[in-house]
């Protein structure tokens, strides 16, 4: 057996955000008053969708203001998206000789969808991944499985051949449940303790390693 489909996080995975989350967010607390947070903070902050990000940037017996602090981040980082983002070195050349293999590829995050679209468009031009997602309403965030075992049915393939790529628990997570197998990297936001310990089959420490690890899954 080969992986017929790769699926891939985006934050931390593919590209390195945390510097405009964090001074989107940051910008956000500082509005209404509240305290802001060392960049490195933001690493455990995110992976779980915005709404829980603004969540665990409140401070404790502030979560009245989790609501207005998010409208406030989500305008501040629409105009911001591209301010310190870049694709993880290497990764663009992973992701052209894994498409030169034949295999079908995709991004699935918790970051909201519009924000998913663009940033791929913009960071990661001219390559074919067939489906492009983030959050949505009506479909459950990673680590439940039901959106990434609905983006291998578009494409017509079964889970088991199936690779989940990421950076955090979340994602890892969400391969052993979606039954796909899963690879975690460490330039990401977590750390490798972290990934092994909620099951990551394989840990690449670069884009060429973690081809090399793609490459060769044998079932």
């Amino acid at each position: 057996m080969q992986l017929r489909a790769v699926f891939f996080d985006l934050d931390g995975t593919l590209v390195d955000s945390l510097g405009d989350i964090a001074d989107a967010m940051n910008h956000a607390l500082a509005r209404h008053g509240l305290p802001t947070h060392p960049e490195a903070d933001y690493r455990r902050f995110v992976g779980e969708g915005v709404r829980e990000l603004a969540r665990r940037a409140v401070p404790a017996g502030r979560e009245d203001q989790a609501a207005p602090v998010l409208e406030t981040y989500r305008a501040y980082y629409d105009e911001h998206l591209f301010d310190r983002t870049a694709a993880y070195p290497g990764i663009p050349g992973m992701l052209k000789a894994l498409a030169a293999d034949g295999v079908v590829m995709g991004v699935l995050s918790n970051k909201s969808d519009s924000f998913v679209k663009r940033l791929v468009e913009r960071l990661l031009p001219g390559l074919p991944f067939a489906r492009v997602y983030g959050e949505r309403p009506g479909i459950p965030r990673k680590p439940d499985p039901t959106a990434v075992l609905g983006m291998a049915t578009e494409l017509g393939v079964e889970a088991g051949v199936c690779g989940f790529v990421g950076d955090t628990a979340v994602d890892m997570l969400t391969a052993r449940a979606a039954g796909m197998y899963g690879v975690g990297v460490t330039w990401g936001f977590r750390d490798v303790a972290e990934l092994h310990a909620n099951g990551a089959r394989a840990v690449a420490t670069t884009a060429e390693e973690l081809l090399a690890a793609l490459r060769s899954v044998r079932g």
